[in-house]
């Protein structure tokens, strides 16, 4: 273990976030997120047991979201017609405003397919076990500024 490191984050999770760049999309999908089909291109990094709130707050806590784009943050926006509310969506704007000035504002959504396209190009997917329909979220890496 180290100091500093959430216990949430795996070696493998660590060595991921290391090696992203300025940019580099990171997913954390839900349960029902095609992972293995849409992450064929992306490193696949598997957190099962584990839902989408406490691995996006201990991403967070390691990686800065991209200070150069409007909306760092992505959400599968819910398909229309779909009934289903997304109250974790609240849970993820409190995360991101903890540690991101932006807060709400660096939110945006797409639609599911949209979603799914941009994901096959992300350089990791985290598989959770987030049992939370239209859970899935996507960050964008920012830069570590010299003080």
């Amino acid at each position: 273990m180290l100091l500093g490191i959430p216990p949430i984050i795996s070696p493998e999770l660590l060595k991921v976030l290391c090696e992203m760049g300025h940019g580099d999309r990171l997913v954390i999908a839900d349960g029902n997120f095609p992972v293995e089909s849409v992450g064929r291109d992306a490193i696949v990094v598997r957190c099962d047991g584990h839902g989408v709130p406490e691995l996006l707050e201990a991403v967070l806590a390691l990686m800065p979201l991209d200070q150069y784009v409007d909306r760092p943050v992505t959400l599968m926006g819910v398909v229309p017609g779909d009934p289903v509310a997304t109250p974790i969506w609240d849970d993820y704007r409190r995360i991101v405003g903890a540690h991101d000035e932006r807060g709400a504002d660096a939110f945006g959504t797409v639609g599911r397919f949209d979603f799914y396209e941009r994901a096959k190009s992300a350089y990791a997917i985290i598989a959770t076990s987030e049992r939370a329909q239209y859970a899935n979220v996507m960050l964008a890496k920012g830069v570590i500024r010299a003080d």
